[in-house]
């Protein structure tokens, strides 16, 4: 018993001091991290923001705003969209180019924007959900997507839309059935397929026809 005591007692210690080591190794530069911090505010030190030297500067031309930004070469364009530029409305889903829910326009033909980087669109123009909306007036897209709930979570939504609009200019027959086939990269797991269909149709005047059919 005595022995056991022992062992458990030593193996405690180990494991004690290695996690007391451990903490010392990962908290050290968050300390200074802190440190530098409070002497900023202190006045005594700046702060500096970390840039790898990896980063490039590009110049990127979104919804007909120019944006100056260093990121790193392997940065895809979405994450510059979301977490450099907080252009949030497109969504990561896969991030494998299946999901369709990342979808923007570069210079009008529709991207997954997970699968590229943001330094290959320097002098490209780059539409994202955001810039689809002129003020407060809607895309007849979005109109159309609302007209016919063509959403339910609402997370694939942009994707499908951006999808939608680049469409109206994309050689698609006038049949639902080709609809869904132009559409069929963007995935809604709520399963709103045929709402989303006739919203498109809608905006393309093919509702009557496919009646008729």
């Amino acid at each position: 018993m005595s022995e056991d005591l022992g062992n458990s007692f030593s193996r405690r210690f180990f494991l004690q001091k290695a996690g007391l080591a451990g903490a010392g190794v990962v908290s050290a530069p968050i300390a200074g991290v802190a440190q530098a911090q409070i002497a900023a505010h202190a006045g005594s030190a700046p702060v500096t923001t970390f840039v790898s030297e990896e980063a490039q500067s590009i110049k990127l031309k979104i919804n007909a705003k120019e944006y100056q930004l260093k990121v790193e070469p392997r940065v895809t364009l979405l994450d510059c969209l979301r977490e450099n530029l907080k252009l949030t409305g497109t969504k990561k889903g896969c991030d494998h180019g299946q999901c369709g829910a990342c979808t923007v326009h570069v210079n009008g033909r529709r991207i997954n924007s997970c699968l590229s980087l943001a330094v290959m669109h320097e002098g490209d123009e780059i539409t994202t959900i955001e810039g689809l909306a002129s003020g407060q007036k809607l895309h007849p897209m979005q109109d159309s997507f609302v007209k016919h709930d063509g959403f339910q979570c609402g997370y694939c939504t942009p994707g499908q839309i951006m999808s939608a609009v680049a469409l109206l200019k994309e050689p698609c027959g006038r049949s639902d059935a080709d609809v869904r086939e132009a559409m069929s990269g963007n995935i809604c797991r709520c399963g709103a397929y045929k709402n989303i269909c006739a919203a498109i149709q809608d905006v393309r005047g093919n509702l009557k026809s496919e009646a008729k059919a």
